[in-house]
C-alpha cells in the first residue's frame, strides 16, 4: 500500500475508534443531567444514585475519549501536512475554539461535578452537569464547523495557494453545518440512551436493582425514541442538501450510474459492478428517491456518469466517482440500524404507556440489551458514507486527497504508526470494556455497606445480587 492509502487507513481507523466514545459522552451527559434534575426537584435519593452510577461510566468513557482524540489533531501535522498548510487558516479557528472554549468548559465543570457532591448546593451542582452537557454539545459544534467546511467550503478566499478565512459568520452558518449538526448530536443522544437501556435491560433480566434500573430504562427510552426519530428527520434534510452541494455523493449512495428517471425509485439493494458501471438484481421502491431528494414524489436525480462528465469540465481530467459499493452499503446499514432503533423505542413506549414495564417481555429485554450496539453501528456507517462519499476530495472542489498527504513521510513510517496506534487503541478498548463490566457488576449500591452487606433501600424486596 502506498503512503496515501496507508494514511487514509490510519485516519479512518483512529477516527472510527475515537468516535465510539464521543457520542456516548454527549448522550450520557444529557441523561445524567436529566436524572440529577429529577433528584433536585423530587428529592428522591434514587435519582441521585442514578446520576452517580451512570456518571461513573461517563467519566471512564470521557477519559478514554480524550486520550484517543488527542491523536486526531496530531495526524494533521504528521500525515496531512500539505492539507494543513492549505486549510490551516480556516480549519485552525474552529479547532482552537473547541479546545479553548468547549473542552475547558467540560473539563472545569466535570471537576466541580465529581468533587462537589454535598460540598456545594444542589442547584450549583446541578448547574455544573448541565454545563458539562452543554460543553459536549458545543465541542461537537466546533468540530462539525471544520468538517462542514470540508464538505461544503464557504467563507474563504484562496491566496498564494492557501485557503484563507474571510467570513467567520459564513463558516458558522454553513448550510452543511445546519443539517449535519442536529443529525450528529441527536445520534449522540440516541447512543447514550440505548447504552443506558441496554445495560438496564441486562440488570432487569438478572432481576438486580429492579426499581433503579426500571427508572433508568424509562428515562433513557424516552430520550432514545425522541432522538432516534429526530435523527431520521435531520437525516432526511441532510440528504436533500446533498442533492445540491454534493450530487456525486448522493448518486453514489444510490449506486445511480445514469439518470434516475422521473419519478425516481429508491434502490434497496443491488449487485454493483463499478468496473462496467452497471447494477444487476436491483430491488427498488418506486417514487422514494424523489421523495428523499425533494420531499415530493416526483423529480429526477443525476447519475454518476453525467456528473463525472460535468466534473471533468469543471475540475479537469480525473476520476471523480467515489467507492460506490462502500458508499451504497454504508448508507443502508445506517438506515437499517436507525430503523431498528425506532422500532425498539416505540415498543418501549408502548410498554410504558400500558404500564407493563413491571413485567416486560424477556425477549424484548434481550433485544434491548443487544440494541445498545445499534447506535455505534449507525454512527460508524453514517460517517463512512459521509467521508468515503466525498472522495476523491479532502476539501470538496478545492483539494484532492492525493494532494493532501505529507510529502516527506514514507509508507514504512506510516505502517509502523498504524501498527503502534492500533495496538495502543486495542489496549485502551480492553481497559474501557473491563472497567465498564466492573462498574456494571458492582451496581449502583456497591458503596452502601452495612456490616459488609449491600444496602438498597429502593429495591422493593429484590436483592441487588439476586440472579
Amino acid at each position: 500500500m502506498d503512503t496515501v492509502m496507508l494514511s487514509r487507513f490510519q485516519f479512518a481507523s483512529t477516527t472510527i475508534f475515537h468516535y465510539f466514545f464521543v457520542p456516548v459522552s454527549i448522550g450520557l451527559a444529557l441523561l445524567i443531567a436529566i436524572m440529577e434534575t429529577m433528584y433536585v426537584r423530587k428529592g428522591n435519593e434514587e435519582y441521585k444514585k442514578m446520576a452517580q452510577f451512570w456518571g461513573k461510566l461517563f467519566l471512564i468513557n470521557f477519559a478514554v475519549g480524550v486520550v484517543t482524540g488527542i491523536l486526531q489533531e496530531f495526524q494533521f501535522g504528521m500525515n496531512w501536512s500539505d492539507y494543513s498548510r492549505f486549510v490551516g487558516d480556516v480549519f485552525g479557528a474552529p479547532l482552537a475554539i473547541e479546545a479553548l472554549l468547549a473542552f475547558f468548559l467540560e473539563s472545569t465543570f466535570i471537576g466541580l461535578w465529581i468533587f462537589g457532591w454535598d460540598k456545594v448546593s444542589k442547584r450549583v451542582h446541578l448547574l455544573s452537569i448541565w454545563l458539562v452537557a452543554f460543553g459536549t454539545m458545543l465541542s461537537a459544534f466546533w468540530i462539525l464547523v471544520a468538517n462542514s467546511f470540508m464538505q461544503h467550503p464557504v467563507g474563504f478566499a484562496v491566496n498564494n495557494g492557501r485557503a484563507e478565512m474571510n467570513d467567520f459568520f459564513a463558516l458558522i452558518t454553513n448550510g452543511q453545518l445546519l443539517v449535519e449538526f442536529p443529525h450528529t448530536v441527536l445520534a449522540a443522544y440516541a447512543t447514550g440512551a440505548f447504552l443506558v437501556t441496554g445495560i438496564s435491560a441486562y440488570k432487569l433480566l438478572k432481576k438486580q436493582e429492579v426499581s433503579f434500573f426500571k427508572k433508568s430504562f424509562e428515562i433513557a427510552a424516552i430520550v432514545g425514541i425522541i432522538s432516534s426519530i429526530g435523527v431520521a428527520v435531520a437525516g432526511h434534510a441532510q440528504a436533500q442538501y446533498l442533492v445540491g452541494t454534493q450530487p456525486m455523493k448522493m448518486a453514489a449512495t444510490e449506486a445511480l450510474w445514469g439518470k434516475s428517471g422521473d419519478p425516481a425509485p429508491w434502490t434497496v439493494w443491488a449487485n454493483i459492478d463499478p468496473v462496467n458501471k452497471v447494477n444487476t438484481n436491483e430491488f427498488q421502491i418506486p417514487y422514494m428517491l424523489s421523495f428523499l431528494s425533494y420531499s415530493k414524489f416526483s423529480g429526477e436525480v443525476k447519475g454518476m456518469n453525467q456528473l463525472q462528465a460535468e466534473y471533468e469540465q469543471q475540475y479537469g481530467p480525473g476520476d471523480y466517482i467515489p467507492p460506490v459499493r462502500t458508499t451504497f452499503w454504508s448508507f443502508r446499514i445506517m438506515v437499517l440500524a436507525g430503523t431498528l432503533m425506532i422500532v425498539l423505542g416505540l415498543y418501549a413506549m408502548y410498554l410504558m404507556w400500558r404500564k407493563k414495564m413491571d413485567r416486560p417481555n424477556t425477549w424484548f429485554m434481550r433485544f434491548m440489551l443487544w440494541g445498545l450496539l445499534l447506535p455505534p453501528i449507525a454512527n460508524t456507517a453514517g460517517w463512512i458514507m459521509t467521508e468515503i462519499g466525498r472522495q476523491p476530495w479532502t476539501v470538496f472542489g478545492l483539494m484532492q486527497t492525493k494532494d493532501s498527504v505529507s510529502p516527506n513521510i514514507t509508507s514504512g513510517q506510516v505502517l509502523f504508526s498504524v501498527i503502534s496506534f492500533t495496538t495502543i487503541y486495542a489496549i485502551l478498548g480492553a481497559v474501557l470494556v473491563g472497567l465498564f463490566i466492573k462498574v456494571i457488576k458492582q451496581g449502583p449500591y456497591n458503596m452502601d455497606q452495612d456490616h459488609g452487606q449491600p444496602h438498597d433501600p429502593y429495591n422493593k424486596g429484590v436483592g441487588p445480587h439476586v440472579s
